[in-house]
């Protein structure tokens, strides 16, 4: 069957119960194979099904995305939004398999290419400082497409990914989400801008704002924070949107960015706990966010974008 990629997908239940009803037409068991190719909403979306039929079946996944290949493919999380909250239903059932065929990347449109760069700057910002400086090193040659170092950037990325999940929380029983660097308020824009921001580009400009955050706080030099948004914006991503400046006077406010702390702290229960740069290659957890030095961030990011225009 054939269903449309993209953030579509997971805003529709009526694909979930298209995957369902094709399960449960072909009989389709535990014994059997669903193979999903696409990127990572439609991944999401039927390992999301498979995940809840007959309490799981085995899936196959085969990512067709950068940010598929890099991230969201090789992770145990299988989502759909819901009350207009970006992953609100899901389950964590890891695939039988990840299959990453690179010819597919060829397929792929810039700001396709682009999308999953976002994710191995975020894990090289919070893990490990060398790959962080092969992205310093290399970001002409991924802005114009160079295949062998996307494919080394893809299996390193992949790689921290596997090696988090295995050694970490992988079920998200805890509070803590260290891979999610930036991502309070990615969900929360793309979900703003009706998805008109992609996940991958909401995620540059909150490992933008989040490391700026860090840098007024003292935890990162200015000279990091340079090298950080020069990487941003080096490989063609921007680092503010109009959404980022939604209702920050009240952050209550169901449409303000704000409010996606409290979002992102409903999703896992507990304390608050977000993930914020001591340096390069090194992110500590913190359980208060300053909203006023949160909103002197946001609006040095829209500083530096006006100036850049």
């Amino acid at each position: 069957m054939i269903i449309p990629g993209g953030e579509q997908c997971k805003n529709d239940p009526a694909y979930v119960d298209q995957v369902i009803d094709v399960i449960n037409e072909k009989g389709i068991d535990r014994h059997s194979y669903v193979l999903a190719i696409g990127g990572g909403a439609l991944l999401d979306m039927v390992g999301y099904a498979c995940g809840i039929a007959h309490r799981g079946i085995r899936h196959i996944r085969i990512p067709t995305t950068v940010l598929s290949q890099d991230d969201s493919g090789v992770g145990v999380k299988n989502s759909i939004n819901a009350y207009g909250k970006k992953n609100f239903l899901g389950t964590f059932t890891p695939p039988f398999a990840v299959i990453n065929d690179f010819h597919f990347l060829r397929t792929l449109t810039h700001r396709e290419w682009r999308a999953g760069i976002a994710e191995a700057i975020k894990v090289a910002l919070i893990k490990d400082a060398d790959f962080f400086k092969f992205l310093q090193e290399n970001t002409q040659k991924l802005a114009e497409r160079d295949m062998a170092a996307m494919q080394y950037l893809i299996h390193r990325c992949a790689e921290m990914h596997v090696q988090h999940i295995a050694s970490g929380d992988p079920f998200e029983k805890g509070s803590s989400r260290p891979l999610d660097f930036g991502h309070w308020s990615a969900h929360k824009m793309e979900q703003l801008s009706n998805y008109r921001i992609r996940h991958g580009e909401a995620v540059a400009m909150g490992i933008a704002l989040d490391s700026t955050y860090s840098y007024l706080k003292g935890m990162l030099t200015e000279e990091e924070l340079k090298q950080i948004l020069e990487v941003i914006t080096g490989v063609g991503f921007e680092l503010f949107a109009p959404e980022m400046l939604s209702h920050l006077e009240d952050d209550t406010h169901p449409q303000s960015l704000l409010r996606g702390l409290q979002e992102f702290r409903e999703h896992l229960g507990g304390q608050l706990t977000i993930m914020l740069l001591a340096k390069i290659g090194h992110g500590v957890e913190v359980h208060e966010i300053d909203n006023e030095i949160m909103i002197a961030a946001i609006e040095q990011l829209r500083h530096h974008a006006e100036a850049t225009v």
